[in-house]
């Protein structure tokens, strides 16, 4: 039964969590202390880098006690222009004088057991505010438009519309997308503010149910994109802001297998594309025109090289276009990088640097830059051991950087920690794996003798698990754990070959991201780093498929599991497309509908495959029902396979956790987040011994 209103659902539900509250009532104390150490690691009350817009810069704050973030601005002329900001630390205080409060989410969530706001953009002038909000987690979400002079609702459109909302060229012209019933975005609405939502006109449909619609503003504010896009191809069409008949045009038809996304730039399209067949992406230009494939060329040095081909050696992912400057965001050697070119008044790229670190091993991105005309932006850097940090950097001196703000972290000591980065052979014996380390030095044991350790993967999408500071992550840190982030393929670590077909992980390879865990694993342990015993795993979403499937292939490597939100039946998903969001999902898995996909799906979607009499570790598998993306049932039938199948004697615990108000990413309240965090790392410190 798929019906998460049916009343023998529910009750099957509320029974195994029932079952999974009587296995695990011994550990509330636990979950009370990982839970009180987590929240000691947290400043409560903290405030986000302000962001420039126009005569205002933008920020978020969060309160003590207070669930949700509280949406603020103030004057541009109170921003500090080289020093720190100077604030007080408390709640009552402004970060900056003048702040004002245009938006607190505490006030949406009340009444509410879930709380998300999707998109928050001020209009053109900044008297308005348009935001859409989900009180479900099931990602529909409704459309607000807000007088921040008066703090008047003034409008409220409701329907099946999905997160994203874009201002036109003034305060009259709202842009939205509309979902289909199987929750995929594909009309793209025109609203004008003050007219009912009946009148609202259809501009653009994507009747391919491979393509997903996105919608979004140019930097400079001049364009409006609509992207069609697959998990292979985009097709981008755009609207003139500067031409009041509000036309959609296209940038370049769709061609199979061919990726593009588009930023402009003083009368010129900047262009991302893997366009010929490219394992990455490359960087072209050509005047802002419909239809203008055939005029795409390279962006090249001041010798004449491009600045990104499309080789193995770069990844492209995406770029921010300024007057004097294109700041690109990617990857060389595993690692995300920035690079910045600079351009000469006739438009030819003047210099081409890339941003360093100190650091083996890093996240960086962009810190959320809103100007088009600034030599400045600001960048986020964090690691395995450095909180995050917001960094000015001057884009005609790339030395001349300023840290803008560091997360603070109560009690945390930096030096007590060490990183690492090494990789793997797999098992073809030409493939290095990537992983990441790290861990108390206090509590490091002496070389070669097994230590607890945690697993952590995904592997999907080409989407990649960077080298972030955790908060959370160091009660186990704390406790001896050692934490590995295995960059199996299947993600994009290593560029889109590492995705990619033949030798990634997807279509008919997909196999290699679990062969790839699996082979950490085992790297791990005949290293004497740890032993099947005292060492844990977790994956989550599709990252869930990844443990579902490595478990099975070596249930024996494991002593506990999480299954954060899995994606584990595959093959009955995917073979349904009456199943919210399936169908743009056969460009990723392939389509079960036909042979070759449904056997070779059969071979690895861990419902399929649970080893009758096999002796498997302690399993906790979560799930949300109002999840739109991974069903509610496919935790719930894996926790049933599970028990079904094994020897019962010899395996561990089989526990299920649905939270009955939350969709696929958890609670929305961050309080309740950090509380549902504990219950699974007290799972995992329980079974490995460490309470």
């Amino acid at each position: 039964n798929e019906d998460r209103k049916d009343q023998e659902v529910l009750d099957h539900l509320n029974a195994e969590n029932a079952y999974t509250k009587t296995v695990t009532g011994h550990l509330e104390s636990l979950r009370t202390k990982l839970y009180d150490e987590m929240l000691g690691f947290v400043q409560e009350t903290d405030y986000t880098s302000p962001k420039k817009r126009g005569d205002y810069v933008y920020y978020t704050r969060t309160i003590a006690g207070k669930s949700y973030k509280v949406h603020c601005r103030a004057p541009l002329s109170s921003l500090p222009s080289s020093e720190p900001i100077s604030w007080d630390g408390l709640a009552s205080s402004p970060i900056l004088l003048g702040e004002e409060v245009i938006l607190d989410e505490n006030l949406l969530a009340e009444g509410h057991s879930y709380c998300s706001v999707g998109s928050c953009k001020p209009s053109p002038s900044q008297k308005f505010l348009a935001y859409t909000l989900d009180n479900t987690g099931g990602e529909t979400y409704t459309l607000y438009v807000k007088n921040l002079e008066t703090g008047e609702i003034l409008e409220t459109l409701k329907g099946e519309i999905d997160s994203s909302v874009v201002w036109g060229a003034d305060d009259n012209n709202l842009f939205y997308n509309i979902m289909d019933e199987s929750h995929r975005p594909y009309q793209f609405y025109h609203h004008k503010v003050g007219q009912p939502i009946t009148s609202d006109s259809k501009l653009f449909e994507e009747n391919d149910e491979l393509f997903w619609l996105g919608c979004g503003k140019s930097q400079d504010g001049s364009y409006i994109f609509i992207e069609s896009g697959s998990k292979e191809t985009t097709e981008v069409n755009y609207i003139d802001l500067m031409d009041e008949s509000i036309t959609v045009k296209c940038v370049a038809a769709r061609r199979p297998k061919t990726l593009y996304d588009v930023e402009h730039r003083l009368g010129k399209w900047v262009i991302t594309t893997n366009h010929g067949g490219l394992p990455n992406m490359k960087l072209v230009e050509c005047a802002a025109e419909p239809d203008c494939e055939s005029n795409w060329v390279d962006v090249v040095d001041e010798e004449g090289k491009p600045l990104f081909s499309g080789d193995y050696v770069k990844t492209l992912d995406t770029v921010l276009p300024l007057k004097g400057h294109v700041v690109a965001y990617g990857r060389e050697g595993g690692i995300p990088r920035v690079w910045v070119a600079k351009f000469n008044e006739s438009g030819k790229v003047e210099s081409f640097q890339r941003l360093e670190f100190e650091e083996e091993a890093y996240d960086v991105g962009g810190g959320g830059n809103l100007e088009f005309d600034t030599d400045d932006v600001l960048i986020s850097y964090d690691s395995l051991v450095t909180p995050l940090q917001s960094i000015k950097v001057n884009l005609d001196d790339l030395s001349n950087r300023q840290i803008i703000k560091k997360k603070n972290v109560p009690g945390y000591d930096p030096t007590k920690y060490a990183c690492a980065r090494q990789t793997v052979l797999s098992r073809d014996g030409s493939t290095e794996i990537p992983i990441s380390i790290v861990w108390n030095k206090d509590l490091k044991k002496p070389e070669g003798e097994p230590q607890h350790l945690h697993l952590y993967g995904y592997g999907s999408y080409g989407a990649c698990m960077d080298c972030y500071f955790s908060p959370s992550r160091l009660p186990l840190l704390d406790r001896g754990l050692v934490y590995v982030i295995a960059h199996v393929r299947g993600g994009g670590e290593m560029g889109r070959q590492w995705y990619e077909e033949p030798n990634g992980a997807k279509y008919m390879c997909k196999k290699n991201t679990f062969n790839d865990f699996v082979d950490v694993a085992r790297y791990l342990q005949d290293n004497k780093m740890t032993a099947p015993d005292i060492m844990s795993t977790e994956g989550r979403s599709a990252g869930g498929l990844l443990i579902g499937a490595s478990v099975n292939q070596a249930p024996e490597l494991f002593k506990v599991a999480i299954f954060g939100v899995p994606f584990v039946d595959v093959v009955a998903t995917m073979v349904d497309a009456t199943i919210p969001l399936t169908c743009v999902e056969w460009e990723e898995w392939g389509n079960p509908n036909e042979e070759k996909y449904f056997q070779y799906m059969s071979e690895y979607s861990p419902t399929n495959n649970v080893r009758q009499g096999g002796a498997y570790p302690s399993c906790l598998l979560t799930g949300g029902l109002h999840d739109p993306r991974v069903q509610f049932w496919e935790p719930a039938k894996m926790a049933a396979e599970l028990r079904h199948q094994m020897d019962s004697e010899k395996s561990g615990d089989i526990c299920l956790k649905m939270d009955m108000t939350a969709g696929h990413f958890s609670a929305s309240d961050r309080y309740k987040y950090y509380r549902e965090l504990a219950f699974d790392w007290a799972f995992v410190l329980d079974k490995l011994g460490l309470v």
